[in-house]
């Protein structure tokens, strides 16, 4: 873990994403619980990339963090290699927007597939997903959004906007909202059903 100093080191901003961020400290205030017995060092840092901010706290200035907010999105072991692989690619391309959008839409497509949807095009794959009600009717109207995104950057269409970060977290907020419902609860409910011990 990195120390409360003048500069947080973390390997990537949590909010672009972008490596060996410039994190400086803006300000630092001292908390402590309501009978005295827990203080804390906080500081504040500004990415010097997208001026996100991200709070850090210690027991003492230039010891070891204990934790930061927020923290750097982790994606669920459920979530199957090839499109957690994609998943954490467009994560760490947020700060190239059209990347992160082709990234995420690649991941959408190797969810759909591993689910056994691996004939035709992509948008014949969710809609035969919604065919077979893996996937909503409104879930499949949002993965057609997305399809479009990624297909505007791929061509180069003149006429598309390039996407902004905000619009590249929506296109990756989606593909792992897919491969939650698709992976990780399925998972999650199958550990409720035959805990171990």
């Amino acid at each position: 873990m990195p120390t409360l100093s003048e500069n947080l080191i973390l390997g990537r901003c949590p909010h672009c994403s972008v490596a060996n961020p410039n994190l400086r400290r803006v300000h630092y205030l001292d908390t402590n619980n309501h009978v005295g017995n827990h203080p804390r060092k906080w500081s504040i840092y500004q990415c010097g990339t997208c001026g996100g901010v991200v709070t850090a706290w210690a027991p003492d200035h230039n010891k070891e963090v204990q934790g930061h907010y927020p923290s750097s999105r982790q994606v669920s072991e459920d979530i199957p290699e090839r499109p957690r692989t994609y998943f954490q690619q467009a994560h760490e391309s947020m700060h190239a927007p059209a990347g992160a959008v082709m990234l995420a839409a690649s991941a959408v497509d190797a969810v759909l597939k591993l689910k056994g949807y691996v004939e035709g095009s992509l948008y014949g794959r969710i809609e035969k997903a919604v065919a077979d009600h893996a996937i909503t009717a409104d879930m499949a109207q949002w993965a057609h959004a997305v399809r479009l995104d990624a297909n505007d950057q791929r061509h180069a269409d003149q006429a598309a906007t390039l996407p902004t970060q905000d619009d590249a977290q929506r296109v990756i907020d989606f593909a792992i909202a897919l491969a939650e419902i698709l992976f990780v609860i399925p998972s999650r409910v199958q550990r409720g059903l035959h805990p171990k011990g």
